[in-house]
């Protein structure tokens, strides 16, 4: 039998092959993690724990495999739900002050049935940013999960999924699920050093997720692997079989714009986002480079109008913001909301026509291609900074959603992969998009480019240009 910290150390699709091929317990590893999430209570990153739920899947995972019967590769799994994600029995809190006493669901969410019926092991609800409003994590109500890259100063997970990249990054469950609306999929997993995968908008069901913007949210997958991504794409979906197949990039065009994501790059993201392309280039890759109008058209149209996500979630939340609830929300968030107030209709309808226009123009031009960029423009940041001064911290947030951003409104597929670190060992991390519904074209062309990079397992292992 393999040391069970060990193998809670590899990839889902890894721990999966294992669990199959009786080299470790369902139950066992269950046992081992939960253990190690109680122990790890002060790090802010599990809500809740799901003890019989978790062992009741457990013991269910190992009969099964015991008698050569697995439900799917990623039976027997454990796995993570953003407390936005309703679990029957549990309360959805949105990391809200506000809903921690609220009625438990009395379902799952879809894509939880789905896991479960896939055999994998529901071990609780992780931390996320109030409402899931924020690209950098940080939570006044039910603290901030920590950054395991930190070294001593503590540092900011991402968001909004921070708990369930944290509790991927920290060894605590092999995956997670989170959400995805400006980018609260692909910053967590960049400043973590794991992968995420943020689908195009639905792909996978909404329903039963507690949401910020109907019209931008979408839910998927951090992990250590994209083979994990791959997997549980179709878990969620609810899929027996997925069309993603290995591609070469040999000859695979690679779109670099030039235009606002790559201002203002931290010098060691510059640095490895760089090599991250000339190896692409090296393994056959075509890579056009030059200014994209259109990025840089979306930019500004937020500048001018505001965005989706404000309107959506003001349209959401008003009835807490614009009443005496709104004492209890993070203030931070409260200010995020309440610029959905001050955008007249004219700026919605501005936004939703110029967003269909923009997309189509997109798919022109990328073509057959993929679009590159470095998925955040700095490393995590330090908390303490951003917690003292309020024009700071939204300063920095709409910098750390710059890129992100953009495929959301673009509705973009996205793959976010570990790259390299810094010289302090902090993460950076390459960006790989589609156009809007070629979610398994990215995902095949993926795991080629995650070999080529030289991150096979996806976690920890990137090329350390700067390390």
């Amino acid at each position: 039998m393999v040391d069970l910290e060990e193998l809670s150390s590899r990839s889902a699709a890894a721990v999966g092959r294992a669990l199959a091929a009786g080299e470790a317990s369902p139950v066992a590893l269950a046992e081992h993690l939960l253990k190690k999430a109680e122990a790890g209570r002060s790090g802010n990153i599990f809500i809740a724990l799901t003890h019989e739920r978790a062992m009741a899947e457990a013991r269910a995972a190992e009969k099964r495999l015991a008698s050569g019967q697995p439900l799917s590769p990623m039976d027997g799994v454990p796995i993570a739900w953003k407390d936005l994600v309703d679990l029957a029995g549990q309360r959805t809190t949105a990391a809200s002050n506000i809903y921690r006493g609220s009625e438990p669901a009395r379902i799952d969410a879809p894509v939880a049935s789905n896991a479960t019926a896939a055999g994998m092991v529901t071990l609780g609800k992780v931390n996320l940013t109030e409402f899931a409003y924020s690209g950098l994590g940080l939570n006044p109500h039910f603290g901030t999960p920590h950054n395991p890259h930190s070294n001593g100063v503590p540092r900011v997970p991402g968001g909004s999924s921070s708990g369930s990249a944290v509790a991927v990054a920290a060894g605590y469950v092999p995956c997670a699920i989170g959400t995805d609306t400006g980018g609260s999929i692909r910053i967590p997993a960049s400043f973590n050093g794991i992968v995420g995968y943020k689908p195009s908008e639905r792909r996978i069901s909404k329903e039963g997720v507690f949401p910020l913007s109907r019209t931008l949210d979408t839910v998927g997958p951090l992990a250590r692997s994209v083979e994990d991504c791959v997997l549980l794409d179709a878990v969620l979906r609810g899929a027996v079989t997925t069309g993603v197949r290995r591609r070469s990039i040999s000859g695979l065009k690679i779109c670099v714009p030039e235009a606002v994501v790559l201002d203002d790059l931290e010098p060691a993201v510059e640095a490895n986002f760089r090599d991250s392309i000339n190896q692409l280039e090296a393994a056959g890759a075509r890579i056009i480079r030059g200014p994209s109008e259109i990025f840089r058209k979306t930019a500004q149209l937020a500048q001018d109008h505001g965005t989706i996500t404000a309107a959506d979630a003001y349209a959401e939340h008003r009835h807490l913001v614009d009443g005496s609830s709104v004492r209890k929300i993070d203030a931070r968030v409260v200010s995020r909301i309440m610029g959905g107030k001050a955008m007249s209709a004219a700026d919605v309808i501005t936004l939703s026509r110029e967003r269909e226009a923009l997309a189509k123009e997109l798919a022109q031009f990328v073509d057959d291609g993929l679009i590159a960029m470095p998925t955040t423009a700095i490393t995590a940041p330090e908390v303490k900074p951003l917690e003292a001064d309020e024009e700071l911290f939204h300063k920095t947030n709409l910098k750390v959603l710059r890129n992100t951003s953009l495929g959301n409104f673009l509705n973009m597929p996205g793959l976010a992969l570990p790259n390299g670190t810094d010289t302090e060992g902090l993460p950076t991390s390459l960006l790989i998009c589609g156009t809007s519904g070629t979610d398994e074209r990215l995902l095949s062309f993926g795991l080629e480019i995650e070999r080529t990079l030289g991150n096979r397992e996806g976690f920890n292992s990137a090329p350390a240009r700067n390390r």
